[in-house]
């Protein structure tokens, strides 16, 4: 498959994280000839927060992880992830799946099952052929390293054609504090909060109620503001762990918490790079809108509005497809009072066409790569950004194929 048009250069180069190993392996879940699972073992005393999708089909992998968040961290804990089949809507089976895994990484690793985390990634309503994942722990266990986090995150990936990443360094009363992070998604994007499996780290001393609180705070301002197709998984987890290895209290610290919304941001737009078949990175503002949630719904009307995406792709400057997403949001609007913009170009103001608007400037502005479309409702203090991208057949092609 081809890498997206839209990705990184390269995957960052992304600190150690003290009290953190990762280790890959090749189970052969459902790809042959690369690796599909990934294990990360975090220290004694690690915090473990995170936030999950509410979909009332969630996965089992899920299910399992909502209730294990806040158990006691004075042991060691262990993440392990599959791809290439989600272990969602399949039954019985898929809780005795999640059993088995936590089982064989707890006893290898001896700790409590209560402190093992999974998820699962692909495929919906096929049986998780377990056994392999559990005979893989061994291996895992025996090849972690702390310096293996990028082959974590080509071992999530399922439609993604890159590998994600993202790091930040905080100075903490003059000390350093890191935060790495990887994520896997590409499509069936949509809060909340996406197809998308997220795991971050830092060697910050944090409780976990502090840590959730960060988690779930910055999640709204991130990962729930994207979307690719405005369909909501079954498996979405985020989850993040925090060693304490540094020795650094960052409770309360507001730049700590910062530099958790510049990483999580960072992945939730490279996810959206990675959209199936985008080739526009799209954002989304919306001002003066009555209050944050009308803005919100406006924001999220266009971002998801095939007809908008598919001009985008089409670099067709058809402003008339705002218009409509607008009408049909449910905010409350006024024709007279709106404006819209694509970049800096005024289009549309006072219940009409601009009389500057150019459709031949609008059109060379609709062939970057990057685009931004502003729409101010003139109603209040309402704001809201969103990102999303274009809708290609490659969409199609990528979905039509993907059971194959």
């Amino acid at each position: 498959m081809a890498v997206s048009p839209l990705a990184p250069e390269r995957f960052p180069e992304l600190p150690e994280i003290d009290g953190v190993t990762f280790a890959s392996a090749a189970a052969g879940v459902r790809y042959a000839g690369r690796t599909d699972v990934m294990l990360a073992c975090l220290t004694v005393g690690s915090a473990v927060a995170g936030v999950f999708t509410r979909s009332a089909t969630r996965s089992a992998n899920v299910l399992d992880c909502q209730s294990k968040l806040g158990s006691d961290p004075t042991g060691a804990a262990a993440i392990i992830v599959n791809s290439g089949n989600s272990n969602a809507f399949t039954g019985k089976h898929g809780d005795g799946s999640v059993s088995a895994i936590c089982t064989a990484v707890a006893d290898e690793l001896k700790i409590e099952p209560s402190r093992v985390f999974t998820a699962s990634t692909g495929v919906i309503g096929e049986r998780l052929p377990h056994e392999r994942i559990t005979s893989k722990v061994s291996e895992l266990v025996a090849n972690q390293s702390p310096s293996k986090i990028e082959e974590a995150a080509r071992a999530i990936m399922t439609t993604d054609t890159f590998p994600k990443g993202a790091t930040a360094t905080v100075m903490v009363d003059g000390k350093p504090v890191k935060i790495a992070g990887i994520a896997k998604g590409s499509g069936m994007i949509a809060p909340d909060m996406a197809t998308m499996l997220v795991y971050i780290f830092t060697d910050a001393n944090i409780s976990q109620p502090d840590l959730q609180k960060i988690i779930s705070t910055q999640n709204d301002r991130t990962f729930n503001c994207i979307t690719v197709d405005s369909d909501t998984s079954t498996s979405d987890s985020l989850v993040a762990a925090a060693t304490g290895a540094s020795g650094i209290d960052v409770t309360g610290n507001d730049a700590f918490a910062d530099a958790m919304h510049g990483v999580m941001l960072d992945l939730a737009h490279q996810v959206v790079r990675d959209g199936e078949g985008a080739t526009k990175f799209v954002t989304v503002d919306v001002t003066g809108a009555a209050d944050d949630t009308d803005a919100r719904k406006v924001a999220m009307s266009i971002a998801n509005s095939p007809l908008v995406k598919t001009a985008i792709a089409g670099e067709d400057a058809n402003w008339g497809r705002i218009v409509m997403a607008v009408g049909k949001s449910g905010a409350a609007a006024d024709r007279d009072l709106l404006s819209i913009r694509f970049g800096d170009i005024l289009v549309a103001e006072n219940g009409w066409r601009s009389p500057d608007y150019s459709e031949e400037v609008a059109s060379a502005y609709m062939k970057n790569q990057e685009l931004t479309i502003s729409v101010d409702l003139g109603l209040g203090s309402g704001k809201s950004t969103v990102w999303t991208c274009d809708l290609t057949h490659g969409y199609i092609d990528i979905n039509a194929d993907y059971r194959s």
